[in-house]
């Protein structure tokens, strides 16, 4: 028979991405079966990120203080611009190359169904940084869903109103891909955004 607390806890740990009812259950056991000190560290630190993690006042990335340690560096190109739709997105870029440009993260993407629009995600912010005349590039580092793709277009046309040169990250067959693995809508983007050999 399972506690009250205990179908709290399965409940409250179901808000994590990818997980269900049964993984919550899993972990939720886990847990109290084996890791109650794990248990507790994972509390606190949720509880310390909660309180002290907010959004950084120029990117909106995260950050512990008004502004982050990208937007308060001044080794960073200010004239370069990365559009991405999350802070996920910023740690990848951050951890896959030497981007030297700064970001602002738009923390969605454009989808009427859903309700989120232009507003929704702040896009005067970005409008009004464009307009101040440091940024010659904007980076559109958006997905390649139908969203990602109108949010893209969107950010385009935002640039392009500004006097901003706007390009769009390459998309296409990852290294070490062989192309009979390779779906056909990443193929064809990869076609697509073909460059100079």
């Amino acid at each position: 028979m399972t506690t009250e607390v205990l179908k709290d806890l399965v409940r409250a740990l179901q808000c994590l991405p990818g997980i269900g009812p049964k993984s919550a259950q899993r972990a939720a056991f886990h847990l109290l079966e084996r890791n109650r000190d794990g248990a507790r560290r994972l509390a606190r630190a949720l509880e310390d990120a909660m309180d002290r993690v907010g959004h950084c006042v120029h990117c909106r990335t995260f950050s512990e203080s008004e502004e982050c340690r990208i937007c308060a560096s001044p080794a960073r190109d200010s004239s370069i611009l990365c559009v991405v739709e999350s802070p996920l997105d910023v740690a990848a870029i951050e951890q896959a190359m030497e981007f030297k440009g700064r970001y602002f993260v738009l923390l969605g993407r454009l989808s009427p169904i859903d309700g989120i629009s232009p507003a929704s995600l702040r896009l005067d912010l970005l409008e009004a940084r464009l307009a101040g005349g440091e940024v010659r590039e904007l980076i559109v580092a958006t997905g390649t869903t139908m969203e990602g793709e109108a949010t893209a277009h969107y950010l385009k046309l935002l640039a392009e109103r500004a006097g901003v040169t706007a390009t769009r990250i390459a998309y296409g067959v990852p290294m070490g891909g062989e192309l009979e693995y390779v779906d056909s809508s990443t193929l064809s983007l990869a076609i697509q955004s073909r460059r100079a050999y």
